[in-house]
């Protein structure tokens, strides 16, 4: 678990992507680690990380866990470590939303190389995928969570950085990145582009003019998926498959 305070914000590829601060710190409200447990072994399809709260109660990191942290930290829930390749999720369909490794074709997933950087999700966020974005050529949003980085369908990008790093203060926003963390956008850039050639599918594309957008940008991304998530869990629109538990 981790949190995260926006500082700036990264462009979009079509599974698009996004830029903003974050931090690692204990992830709920009075800075009380919940804990977790897993199910099976871990090399099985049937693996499973829980989320429980401190009386035991198996909760959603998805839906429990709040987003906002206060003064402007944002919770960040990590799916992948860094420098790992198994490609780790939330399971969305599933009740309590654990979660798991990705499979396809009965196989577990991993990436063709190691991820650089902590990787997940914002809890409490949805990209509802019926809503075009104008802003990268009309992509719809991918019926997922707001995906984080820590330094055809619309799947933004936040990128963040630890609060407990001690360049963490001197990071505010997307141009304060190059001069504190040199490469840095541009390595997350050719990753996201480049990690699905290996499997003979073409790269990415990248919207907004292929840059990272701002804190603003990043706030407002975050602002409307976490809106539309609340549409989503008040059943006001229709889930599908998605656990609302």
């Amino acid at each position: 678990m981790a949190a995260a305070r926006v500082m700036m914000s990264a462009s979009s590829i079509s599974t698009s992507s996004m830029f903003f601060k974050a931090a690692t710190t204990p992830f709920s409200k009075p800075n009380r680690l919940r804990h977790c447990f897993n199910t099976h072994n871990r090399l099985a399809s049937n693996y499973r990380v829980f989320f429980v709260d401190d009386s035991g109660k198996k909760i959603s990191p998805w839906h429990d866990i709040p987003l906002h942290l206060g003064d402007g930290a944002f919770n960040f829930i990590v799916e992948i470590p860094k420098e790992s390749s198994a490609k780790m999720e939330v399971a969305t369909d599933e009740i309590y939303t654990p979660i798991k490794q990705d499979t396809k074709k009965g196989k577990l997933r991993y990436y063709p190389y190691n991820i650089n950087w902590n990787y997940g999700l914002l809890p409490q966020t949805w990209e509802d995928p019926s809503l075009a974005n104008p802003d990268v050529d009309g992509a719809f949003g991918d019926n997922d969570p707001v995906d984080v980085v820590e330094i055809g369908e619309l799947d933004w990008k936040i990128v963040a950085i630890s609060l407990d790093d001690p360049r963490a203060p001197l990071v505010n926003d997307v141009d304060d990145v190059d001069k504190h963390f040199p490469g840095t956008l541009t390595a997350i850039r050719d990753w996201f582009r480049d990690y699905k050639i290996p499997d003979g599918k073409p790269a990415n594309k990248f919207g907004l003019g292929n840059k990272a957008a701002n804190k603003d940008y990043a706030l407002k991304v975050i602002m409307e998926t976490n809106e539309s998530w609340a549409k989503l869990v008040k059943r006001s629109i229709p889930s599908g498959e998605l656990s609302l538990v």
